[in-house]
């Protein structure tokens, strides 16, 4: 694991969004695995600057967004609709080249195979990045006895749901689709964030306490390719 801590927020995103164009450069098609939420917000904005300035080229690159509420593609709440307003609008990434799951989509389990064999056509992500919720979920793989290792239909905990009323979404969904942790530990290189002292004592457990299901973000600490950026108040409660 390679453990970034910096100073501010904005210096984390900054730092993310840095490694993600420096990908971008070297390969000529890079598959990426991204998150949305308020985390990422900094970091698609800084992307945008670094793709203004010819840094962060998208017109090769390949998409696939980690979940989706149980929300149409356009409504304004819908993950597809924070992603186009965050980075697809602002990038050249080519649209056929997206790839989302279908939030509303009358068969879940049909749709979760669909997004599924996608993936496995174009083979293992380059980057994932993710984030981590403050009750340790990664994407929307949730707190539980075991974890669901596909892309599945998940109901959301009430910790998430409260999570994203706080953030002003009105009203919050109790379902939505999200890939596995198999689904994401498939890929070649994870990039995790986390900004805020209310993240603090989480990605202490993800990190440095035992990889259990009551924390399915600490699974990642199993990869051999897991980078973590920080900033200050986030890393506040790490003890290596």
């Amino acid at each position: 694991m390679k453990l970034q801590v910096l100073s501010t927020p904005r210096a984390a995103a900054r730092l993310a969004a840095e490694e993600i164009s420096r990908l971008l450069r070297r390969r000529e098609r890079t598959r990426l695995i991204l998150a949305s939420g308020k985390t990422m917000v900094p970091v698609y904005s800084e992307l945008a600057k670094l793709h203004r300035s010819g840094k962060a080229p998208f017109r090769r690159a390949e998409t696939f967004n980690l979940d989706e509420l149980r929300l149409p593609a356009d409504d304004p709440a819908s993950f597809r609709s924070f992603m186009e307003r965050r980075l697809f609008s602002k990038v050249d990434l080519p649209r056929r080249r997206i790839h989302f799951l279908v939030g509303d989509a009358k068969d879940p389990a049909a749709e979760s195979r669909r997004f599924e064999e996608e993936l496995a056509r174009a083979g293992p992500a380059d980057l994932a990045l993710v984030g981590i919720g403050v009750n340790g979920h990664v994407a929307y793989v949730e707190p539980g006895s075991s974890l669901i290792p596909r892309t599945s239909l998940v109901r959301l905990s009430a910790s998430t749901v409260a999570e994203l009323r706080a953030q002003g979404l009105r009203p919050v969904p109790r379902r939505a689709l999200t890939m596995g942790i198999e689904t994401i530990l498939q890929s070649r290189r994870i990039l995790l964030v986390a900004t805020g002292k209310r993240k603090a004592g989480v990605v202490a457990a993800a990190l440095s306490g035992p990889v259990t299901p009551r924390c399915p973000a600490s699974f990642l600490s199993l990869h051999p390719a897991l980078t973590v950026v920080l900033d200050r108040a986030a890393a506040g409660a790490l003890r290596f």
